[in-house]
């Protein structure tokens, strides 16, 4: 019998010449010597095959070079073990380390991980991503973009298919995993106040960035808390060249000797401006940034900054997601990944030698 306990194998019955593109599971086991459901527990990785016939089985696949159908096993079982994940760039830091941290998780409990990414923001590209993923076998959706973009009443989600959002604010529309920006933003202001400046300056991300949006409404509310007086916001677009620009800007008001800067990208552009524009950094101008990427201990001089534990996020975004494909009832809700500061060389009290 081929059920939980096999019999010795017999030999191998050797018959027609199997083409290697066509060969069947009736090819396997006819040039295995065992029954067809033998060869199905094999490929589908069930115990209760004996070693020594489950390398014959692997044998006689690897001869007729035989591929399961992992489609026909995932439609039979109802699952296809894949998550999809949607974003649109993969030039920020933030998202290419949250996509491997999702990919990473995702891995460790036996799952794929099928990337779409968007040429552009906007609601058409997302609305096709939707549309392609009712081609693709995947059992759910991470999505790594501005929620706005979901909202459009055109896009249709596949059926059953869950989904999970990462830097977003609508906790009661789906469920939501994200960096604590508000927390972050608040900890750097303080820190700069703390040190003795009068108030700080916010070189901000782009206007239709949600973590922007939080990070500057942090910035405004703990500087009027605090009874400080708020500068005008100077607006970038989260890359060190929109940092230069404003830097530039910055370095010739002589009133600011504080930055809070949105990220470390724009942050590194805004060093260089200073540098040029003859402000010393921390002594003329101190900075804090946002995001802690790898770089940000060689900034010259090494970069102060809030840390985002991306791995954090992207592994809370596969739990909640599996968590949504076991128990369909899960409520929405959002889950904040605790930031910190991490303290280096370029933020000191105002006039520091």
């Amino acid at each position: 019998m081929d059920a939980t306990h096999d019999s010795p194998p017999q030999a191998p019955r050797r018959g027609r010449r199997v083409s290697r593109s066509s060969a069947s599971m009736a090819d396997v086991a006819r040039l295995a010597g065992v029954s067809s459901q033998t060869v199905s527990r094999v490929s589908n990785g069930y115990a209760g095959v004996n070693e020594e016939t489950r390398r014959q089985v692997l044998d006689a696949m690897r001869e007729l070079g035989y591929r399961p159908n992992s489609a026909a096993r995932a439609l039979k079982r109802g699952e296809f073990r894949t998550l999809g994940v949607i974003t649109f760039s993969l030039s920020t830091t933030g998202n290419v380390r949250t996509l491997e941290a999702i990919a990473t998780a995702a891995a460790a409990e036996g799952y794929a991980v099928t990337l779409l990414p968007l040429a552009v923001p906007t609601q058409d590209e997302v609305r096709g991503a939707f549309s392609r993923l009712q081609e693709l076998a995947v059992d759910a959706v991470i999505v790594i973009m501005e929620v706005h973009l979901l909202d459009a009443a055109t896009i249709n989600m596949p059926p059953r298919v869950q989904v999970v959002v990462a830097d977003s604010d609508a906790g009661d529309r789906y469920t939501v995993v994200d960096t604590d920006q508000a927390g972050g933003s608040r900890t750097a202001v303080e820190h700069l106040l703390g040190l003795g400046h009068h108030t700080v300056w916010h070189l901000a991300g782009p206007e239709d960035s949600y973590a922007a949006q939080r990070r500057s409404d942090a910035w405004q509310a703990t500087l009027t808390e605090a009874g400080r007086p708020v500068p005008p916001l100077v607006r970038g677009d989260w890359s060190a060249e929109s940092g230069y620009r404003a830097g530039l800007e910055l370095a010739a008001r002589e009133e600011c000797t504080a930055v809070f800067t949105a990220n470390d990208q724009m942050a590194l552009g805004l060093l260089r401006a200073l540098h040029e524009s003859g402000r010393r950094v921390p002594q003329d101008v101190s900075v804090i940034g946002f995001d802690d990427i790898a770089e940000a201990s060689s900034f010259l001089p090494p970069l102060t900054t809030v840390h985002q534990d991306f791995a954090e996020v992207g592994r809370l975004c596969v739990q909640a997601v599996l968590r949504k494909l076991r128990h369909d009832d899960t409520p929405h809700g959002t889950t904040l990944v605790p930031t910190r500061l991490i303290i280096r060389e370029s933020a000191a009290p105002p006039g520091a030698q």
